[in-house]
């Protein structure tokens, strides 16, 4: 039966008993017919120098937006009369992230080759603008150039409360918020034990995802000697927030075991008549038995939370794959592909749930602490991330094999992890092919951006 309660009004519902904690989970169950991926994208824009775009002025982030609305695109305030910093349209959203890293975060989608031409379609967008004002779009995991105070943070309300709080957490907080850029895939559940494998299988195989596209070899104009930066960063911003939920490990896991966890992390804020409320002394938990300064807990405030936590993989009404660096245009539909594969195939979930099944928490964890420098050299047991890889590659690929989805030319979608592909079997990985002869280049500022460059697919 249909329900006469709107978002806002399910939004506003005090948070009376454990099961609405739960509920935002069991509602999002779907059968696999209506099975869709989501990809998020984000890419710095810089000059030819190697600036950082800022967000507002003339040439700006800003004016872009400003340009997209004129194609189709919808301002998203957070609230009235804010600034611009979101775009809505068919089901897809442009968002920015605090150091205006532009992320297309894009429709549920049916297969990866509807998510590479939305992607296309979106850089063909914002292409007319950035030619014309010398802006290039790089696809990498950290900003090769930039320092910290080269950046005026985007005006978006969270963001100042995350600044002042997550440096007393982690010494690379503001790193992860300002100079670090990402690739994502989000993924549906068909029941509480589907969802409970899938976040358990691609939390194991999360550091191995971010050896595979490891994708940030240059600090502030330079190789800094390892692969991937950004996954030096994402060990030391919060450990409340981030990692591998441990929880979600054993077999028997289920929602109320994420749920659990989310409890026990300390909040940002929450909203009041379209205001922030900062409130990072407290845990969700602690909220929703004690409030805070008169005010109760909503289904809303949950939802606001639960978008504060930055596991490896998180759960939400979808599961999200977040450990990837972003990728440059060859590889740009890698990361959607590989987890369609194994998420979206009963055979392949299965079989990567059987080659992870007896990896524990500390030994995936150790690793972790290895993949941003080693990157596929790193070690599991006796074998190496590189043999593991083409396994996990089998995978994918038997499970997109399966799905057969084909493209306007006959390929189905293993077509998107041939880059990948001949990468893992020569044990290298993207930041190996933004690394090459680069030291002999003679602009190595123009060098990087070259080969950074999305544009240039």
């Amino acid at each position: 039966m249909a329900s006469a309660l709107t978002v806002e009004t399910l939004n506003d519902k005090p948070i009376g008993s454990y099961d609405d904690l739960l509920s935002i989970f069991h509602a999002a169950i779907k059968p696999a017919s209506e099975f869709r991926c989501g990809a998020e994208m984000e890419k710095p824009g810089v000059f030819a120098d190697g600036r950082p775009v800022p967000y507002d002025g003339e040439p700006s982030v800003r004016a872009i937006l400003e340009e997209l609305t004129k194609k189709g695109w919808t301002p998203d305030g957070e609230y009235a009369g804010g600034p611009l910093i979101a775009l809505l349209r068919n089901g897809a959203s442009v968002t920015l992230e605090p150091g205006a890293q532009l992320e297309l975060s894009g429709a549920p989608l049916v297969n990866a080759h509807q998510i590479c031409s939305e992607f296309r379609s979106h850089l063909a967008e914002i292409a007319p603008y950035s030619q014309a004002h010398g802006i290039t779009w790089l696809g990498l995991g950290f900003h090769p150039f930039a320092k910290r105070e080269d950046f005026v943070m985007v005006p978006k309300p969270r963001y100042p409360i995350m600044r002042d709080y997550l440096p007393t957490r982690g010494s690379l907080a503001l790193d992860m918020m300002l100079r670090t850029s990402t690739v994502q895939a989000n993924y549906d559940y068909l029941s509480e034990a589907d969802a409970m494998t899938k976040m358990r299988v691609a939390l194991k195989l999360a550091p191995l995802t971010a050896a595979m596209f490891a994708n940030s070899p240059f600090y502030e104009g330079a190789p800094f000697g390892g692969k991937s930066y950004r996954a030096k960063v994402w060990l030391d911003v919060d450990p409340d927030r981030s990692g591998l939920v441990p929880t979600l490990w054993k077999k028997t896991a289920t929602f109320t075991d994420y749920v659990e966890w989310a409890l026990d992390v300390p909040m940002f804020m929450f909203k009041r008549n379209g205001e922030s409320v900062v409130n990072t002394g407290q845990s969700f938990r602690s909220f929703w038995k004690s409030g805070f300064s008169g005010h109760k807990p909503t289904l809303g405030d949950w939802k606001t939370h639960l978008n504060t936590l930055f596991p490896e993989v998180r759960l939400k009404n979808t599961i999200e794959v977040r450990a990837a660096d972003a990728q440059g245009g060859k590889m740009a539909c890698a990361l959607p592909a590989l987890w369609t594969g194994i998420l979206y195939d009963a055979q392949a979930l299965s079989a990567a749930d059987a080659m992870t099944s007896d990896w524990t928490h500390d030994e995936i964890s150790a690793t972790r602490k290895q993949v941003w420098e080693k990157g596929l050299q790193t070690k599991l047991r006796a074998t190496t991330y590189q043999s593991l890889a083409e396994k996990l590659i089998e995978i994918a690929e038997g499970g997109l094999e399966r799905r057969d989805y084909k493209s306007p030319s006959g390929n189905d979608e293993r077509v998107h992890l041939k880059r990948l592909k001949e990468l893992v079997a020569r044990g290298e990985c993207p930041a190996d092919r933004l690394l090459d002869g680069i030291t002999n280049a003679r602009d190595i500022t123009a060098e990087i951006i070259a080969r950074c460059d999305l544009g240039a697919g």
